[in-house]
């Protein structure tokens, strides 16, 4: 099952800096990004919630960090011809 988006960016929408998370703890990391890649992202922040909040916490992601790890998608709108 392919998931819409990576671990990284579910992290960077959790305000998790995925980076220092990996240095900090990589074995809880490439756990949890296992699991990720297994199940819904909504389903895993409900089973996960009480690991990802201390994560927060300790590997807070700054928010000049955010503005330039998260890319806007771009949106595709039709061209309507008259």
């Amino acid at each position: 099952m392919e998931n819409e988006m990576s671990f990284e960016e579910y992290l960077i929408s959790k305000k998790i800096d995925s980076s220092k998370f990996k240095l900090g703890d990589a074995q809880q990391y490439s756990e949890l990004k296992a699991e990720f890649e297994q199940m819904n992202p909504n389903s895993f922040t409900q089973q996960k919630l009480f690991i990802i909040n201390p994560l927060r916490r300790k590997y807070q992601l700054t928010e000049s960090d955010q503005a330039v790890k998260a890319k806007p998608k771009k949106m595709f709108k039709p061209k309507i011809q008259k």
